[in-house]
C-alpha cells in the first residue's frame, strides 16, 4: 500500500502496461489463480487469527479470579472470549488456557497447510509461464525477416533467450507470490486493526506513505542499472561466441592477448553494475525493516500515551495484542518492498525480451493463402525495388526467369546478388515493385508452399549438431533410407560417408566441424538434392570442395539442374557458361544480360571480370 501511495493512481495501469505479458500469460490461469488466492486468504486468516489469541490469553492471565473477562472493541475477540467464559464457568480457567493452546495449534496447523497447497498451485503456475516466454522468444527468432538479424548479434539474441529470461524467472515471476499473499496480509490486519482501534490505524496510515517513499526512491534506480547488467551479459556471450567460431583466426594471428583484454574488460564492467544493482537491492529489505520498526516504535509511543490517559478505550491486553498484530504486518510489507525492488530489476530484462518479441514480421507468413503445388511456367521480378534501413539495395530489377531455364547472376561484392536470389525465398519482400510466380504475386502464396519448391545450397555449408542421415533428412524429412543414400551418391559424399564406423549415423558435431570443408559441402548438396524441388538456388555451392570432387559434383549438379529451374549466384565464372542467361548486377541495377557468348562479344563489365579472372 505505501508503494502504491508513492507512485500514485496511475501506478497500477503503469504497472500493467509494463508487464502486460505477464499479465496476458496469467489470464489463462484463472482457475489456478482464484484458488491460489482462496487458498492465500485461508492461510492468512489462520494466521492472524492465532496471533489475535493473545488478546484472550492475557484478558485470561490478567483477569481477577471470578471476574467476566473484559470485552473487546472487536467482534472476533468477543466472540472468542464469549466461548472462553462458557469454558471458565463450567471447567476452570485452565481448562480455558487449555482451549488458548489447543486453538492456537488448530490454527497454526491449518495456516501452513494451506500455505503449502498455495505453493503447490502457484509454483507450477510461474515455471509454465517462464517455458512459455522463452518458447515465444525462440518461435517469434524463427518468424522474424533474414534483415533483423543483420541489426543484431547472435550473442545479444542468446542473452535475451537465456539470460534475460532467466531473470525474468529470478526476479519478476518470482514475485508473483508477494503480488497477492502479502497484500492480502496487509489489508487483513489493517482491516483487524481498525475494529480494534481507530485512532492508532489512522496514526499507522499517516506513517506508511513515508515509509512508501523512501523504499520506492530505492527501487526505481536498480531498472537502469539492470539494464546494463543485462547490455554487458549480453556482450561477454557475444565475445565468447565470436572467439569459439573464430578459433582458427585467433590462434593464426596471435589475437588471444586482444580477445582477453575485451573480456576480462567487459567481466570488470559487469562486475561493477552487479555491485550496483546488489547494493541497492540489498538496501531495500533492511531498510524497509528498520523503517517498520520505527513506526512500531512509533505506535507503542503513542498509543501507550493515549491508553495511560484514557484517550482511547484500550485496557493492556488489547493493545498488547493490537501490537503483535501489527508487527505481523513488517515481514509482509518488508517482502513487498522487495518484490517491488525485484519487479523494477525484471523490467530492464522484460524490455529486452519485448523488443524482440515485439518486433515486426515484415514477411507474411500468409498461413491462409494459395498453395504452390506445382511451379509450371516463370519467375518474373516486375520493376523490382528492394531498400533496407532506407538504403537502396536493389532498383528497377525486371527479370524473368522460365521454367527449365538456369539463370546465373554475377558481379562485383555488394552489388546485390544475395539479395535478389534471397527475394526468391521470400526471406525479404520487394520494397516496390512486385515478384510473380506463375503469373500470381509470391505474396499471395502460402509461405511454407512456396519454400517447400526451393532448395538452396549455401556458399558457407550451414550444418546441425546431428548424424548425417538427419542432416541430409532435412531436406525431405519423411526421406526414406534408399533415398538419402542415393542422395549421397548423387553429391559425390556416399563414399566418404560409408568409410565412417557409424556411416550414416555419424554425428558430425557442432555446425559439422567433425568433417572436412570438402564433406560439408557435399552433405548440403545431398540435403538440397533429396528435397528434389523445381527451383535450385545454388551460391557457389562447388567453391569448397577439392579439385578431384568438384569435377564430379559439379557434373551432379548439372544432372540435378536438367529439367529444373535454377538460380546461380556465380563466384567462379568459369562454372555458369552454360547458363542459359547471365545477369550482371552493379551497384543493384542490371547492367548486362545475356548467355555467355554474346557477354563475352559485348567486351564490357562481364567480360572484364573474365578475364580478371583468368590472369589470377
Amino acid at each position: 500500500m505505501s508503494v502504491v501511495s508513492y507512485y500514485g493512481p496511475t501506478f497500477a495501469s503503469a504497472i500493467m502496461n509494463k508487464y502486460a505479458r505477464i499479465f496476458r500469460y496469467l489470464r489463462h490461469y484463472k482457475p489456478q489463480i482464484a484458488l491460489y488466492t482462496l487458498t492465500t486468504l485461508l492461510s492468512v486468516a489462520f494466521s492472524i487469527t492465532s496471533i489475535g489469541m493473545l488478546i484472550p490469553f492475557f484478558n485470561l492471565i490478567f483477569a481477577v479470579e471470578g471476574a467476566e473477562m473484559k470485552e473487546s472493541s472487536s467482534p472476533v475477540i468477543n466472540a472468542i472470549q464469549g466461548a472462553m467464559q462458557n469454558i471458565i464457568d463450567s471447567q476452570g480457567r485452565v481448562a480455558a488456557l487449555a482451549f488458548i493452546c489447543i486453538f492456537i495449534i488448530v490454527a497454526i496447523l491449518l495456516k501452513n497447510i494451506f500455505l503449502v497447497l498455495s505453493m503447490y498451485i502457484l509454483n507450477p503456475l510461474k515455471s509454465r509461464i517462464v517455458v512459455r516466454m522463452r518458447a515465444e522468444m525462440f518461435d517469434k527468432i524463427l518468424q522474424l525477416p533474414i534483415g533483423f538479424f543483420t541489426e543484431k548479434r547472435k550473442g545479444d539474441l542468446i542473452s535475451r533467450v537465456t539470460n534475460d529470461i532467466g531473470e525474468v524467472e529470478g526476479s519478476l515471476v518470482g514475485a508473483l507470490e508477494g503480488w497477492v499473499r502479502d497484500p492480502i496480509t496487509i489489508l487483513i490486519v489493517l482491516a483487524f486493526l481498525l475494529s480494534t482501534s481507530w485512532q492508532l490505524t489512522v496514526f499507522v496510515l499517516v506513517l506508511l506513505p513515508i515509509v512508501g517513499v523512501i523504499i520506492g526512491r530505492i527501487s526505481r534506480s536498480l531498472k537502469a542499472q539492470n539494464s546494463e547488467v543485462s547490455n554487458r551479459n549480453a556482450d561477454a556471450v557475444s565475445i565468447l561466441d565470436e572467439t569459439l567460431g573464430g578459433l582458427r583466426v585467433v590462434k593464426a594471428f596471435n589475437l588471444e592477448p586482444l580477445l582477453q583484454r575485451r573480456f576480462h574488460g567487459n567481466g570488470e564492467q559487469l562486475l561493477r553494475a552487479k555491485n550496483a544493482v546488489a547494493r541497492r537491492r540489498d538496501i531495500a529489505s533492511p531498510t524497509s525493516e528498520t523503517l517498520g520498526i520505527m513506526v512500531f516504535c512509533g505506535i507503542l509511543y503513542f498509543g501507550g500515551r493515549l491508553v495511560l490517559s484514557g484517550g482511547i478505550p484500550l485496557d493492556a491486553a488489547t493493545f498488547i495484542g493490537y501490537l503483535g498484530l501489527f508487527y505481523t504486518i513488517i515481514n509482509p510489507a518488508k517482502a513487498l518492498s522487495t518484490s517491488f525492488s525485484n519487479m523494477q530489476k525484471g523490467s530492464a530484462a522484460i524490455a529486452r525480451i519485448e523488443e524482440v518479441l515485439t518486433a515486426p514480421v515484415t514477411v507474411d507468413d500468409n498461413p491462409n493463402g494459395r498453395q504452390l503445388t506445382d511451379f509450371t511456367d516463370s519467375i518474373e521480378l516486375r520493376d523490382v525495388s528492394f531498400d533496407y534501413d532506407g538504403k537502396p539495395i536493389l532498383q528497377n530489377i525486371n527479370l524473368t526467369i522460365r521454367k527449365g531455364q538456369t539463370v546465373a547472376l554475377v558481379g562485383s561484392s555488394g552489388a546485390g546478388k544475395s539479395t535478389l536470389a534471397d527475394l526468391v525465398p521470400r526471406f525479404h519482400d520487394v520494397s516496390s515493385g512486385q515478384l510473380l510466380i506463375d503469373g500470381i504475386d509470391i505474396r499471395e502464396y502460402s509461405l511454407r508452399s512456396v519454400r517447400d519448391r526451393i532448395s538452396i545450397v549455401t556458399q558457407e555449408p550451414i550444418l546441425f549438431n546431428d548424424t548425417i542421415a538427419n542432416n541430409i533428412r532435412m531436406g525431405k524429412q519423411d526421406a526414406s533410407q534408399a533415398e538419402i543414400e542415393a542422395a549421397a551418391r548423387i553429391a559425390n559424399a556416399y563414399n566418404y560417408i560409408s568409410k565412417k564406423e557409424q556411416g550414416f549415423d555419424t554425428n558430425i558435431g557442432d555446425r559439422g566441424t567433425k568433417l572436412s570443408g570438402g564433406e560439408r559441402q557435399r552433405l548440403t548438396i545431398a540435403r538440397a538434392i533429396v528435397k528434389n524441388p523445381p527451383i535450385l538456388i545454388l551460391d557457389e555451392a562447388t567453391s569448397a570442395l577439392d579439385t578431384e570432387s568438384e569435377r564430379l559434383v559439379q557434373d551432379a549438379i548439372n544432372n540435378m539442374m536438367q529439367h529444373r529451374t535454377s538460380i546461380v549466384i556465380a563466384h567462379r565464372l568459369s562454372t555458369i557458361r552454360h547458363a542459359d542467361e547471365i545477369v550482371v548486377l552493379q551497384k543493384g541495377q542490371i547492367v548486362e544480360r545475356g548467355n555467355h557468348d554474346q557477354l563475352m562479344e559485348k567486351g564490357g563489365y562481364y567480360y572484364r571480370l573474365v578475364q580478371m579472372q583468368e590472369l589470377k
